[in-house]
């Protein structure tokens, strides 16, 4: 999802129209107010509980709930078990960082993964990938699905075979829980797009126009970002209009939001559903030579970046992936053990913005933030922190 593409088009119109465009950005620049981002306290930031329901309507149950007594440790250690890793890709910081919570956590107690597939968004290589993984009969298979459509079929030979199934954010059609799937981990989506809302709405004046930058496919997690943002704004900021471009090909974006840009000049800020299709639409910006503030959802080191340059990027609703890939690790020794598990387990949203983004990409990537985005922090006026 995140490489962009098609850039060169782009470009060359950028730089045949930069005059034009200069004016746009001026006004834009004018209309963002002293208040953006500091008027907002980070300690009243973005909900404090789970808002979003799960695909089903299921209440979130807390990751507190999958904790193991020293009896499961004791038996999933005896259990020599093994269980297998199926990924959308492997391409993402949020895709690595899972996939390092949930190794880290089922290395702990003495869990085997027999190997890491990655579908790069291809269904058929998905489906293939179960398959296979389902021939090398592991106890468990931890799987976010590229498809929920087309791949749900596949995903039922899974229990038909004897075989635990985690997942990831979203759940194959008609899979039933407890029978076929035995927890869905995701993180509060919708409370993500909550906190870019109330950022994004501190960053325009009264009556202004904003762009939603949508996954135009049907996908749980992506709908309730964009859903959390809509229904904030029109709760608590109705004087606010909105457009929307959706992208189903995500190395277009920079193409797809530079177009929506030029056709929409009275667009004063920008929401993009995650962080990459956020940082395609900085470039489109900036090759237009358009000034107006975004936010998104999801941290990787380059979103970050942008947040601690104080630029157009202002803030993100962060996932933590490193702990919700503990907690797939903990709902699958959980089902292991024959234990009950809820439908659905959210992780809390963490709000990120320049004066807090050092201290937040350790929380996310359970290390020191690298030299280049300290670097970021130290030369941005003001810096971070």
């Amino acid at each position: 999802m995140r490489k962009p593409g098609l850039r060169q088009k782009t470009l060359l119109t950028a730089i045949l129209t930069a005059a034009s465009t200069a004016a746009i950005a001026t006004s834009a620049l004018a209309g963002v107010p002293d208040s953006c981002v500091k008027g907002v306290d980070l300690a009243t930031l973005g909900p404090k509980s789970i808002v979003g329901q799960g695909p089903h309507g299921e209440k979130a149950a807390s990751p507190d709930v999958l904790a193991l007594s020293d009896a499961d440790i004791a038996k999933i250690k005896a259990g020599n078990f093994k269980v297998g890793i199926s990924m959308q890709t492997v391409n993402l910081d949020w895709s690595q960082l899972q996939i390092q919570g949930i190794t880290d956590t089922l290395k702990k107690y003495g869990v085997t993964v027999t190997g890491v597939a990655s579908a790069e968004y291809q269904v058929d290589k998905q489906i293939a990938d179960i398959e296979n993984t389902i021939q090398q009969h592991p106890d468990g298979i931890i799987s976010i699905p590229v498809d929920f459509t087309a791949t749900a079929p596949t995903y039922k030979k899974v229990s038909k075979a004897g075989i635990k199934l985690v997942l990831m954010d979203s759940i194959p059609t008609g899979l039933k829980h407890p029978e076929e799937y035995a927890a869905m981990i995701s993180a509060d989506s919708q409370g993500n797009g909550q906190i870019a809302a109330q950022i994004l709405a501190s960053c325009v004046p009264q009556g202004a126009t904003i762009g939603l930058v949508n996954f135009g496919v049907d996908y749980f997690s992506t709908n309730e970002r964009t859903k959390g943002v809509s229904e904030w704004m029109k709760k608590n900021r109705p004087d606010i209009k909105m457009k929307q471009v959706d992208f189903t090909d995500p190395p277009k974006v920079s193409q797809i939001a530079g177009d929506f840009l030029t056709g929409n000049p009275d667009i004063k800020g920008l929401f993009a559903v995650w962080d990459q299709p956020a940082l395609d639409t900085l470039s489109s910006m900036r090759a237009q030579g358009i000034d107006v503030p975004v936010t998104t959802v999801d941290l990787g080191l380059q979103s970050a970046i942008e947040i601690a340059k104080g630029g157009p990027l202002k803030a993100t609703g962060s996932q933590r992936p490193y702990d919700q890939g503990v907690a797939e690790a903990l709902a699958m020794m959980n089902a292991l053990l024959g234990k009950p598990t809820p439908a659905w387990v959210g992780v809390q949203s963490l709000p990120v913005v320049q004066s807090n983004v050092l201290e937040s990409y350790k929380t996310v990537f359970k290390k020191d933030p690298p030299k280049e985005l300290t670097d970021a922090c130290s030369k941005a006026k003001p810096a971070c922190n």
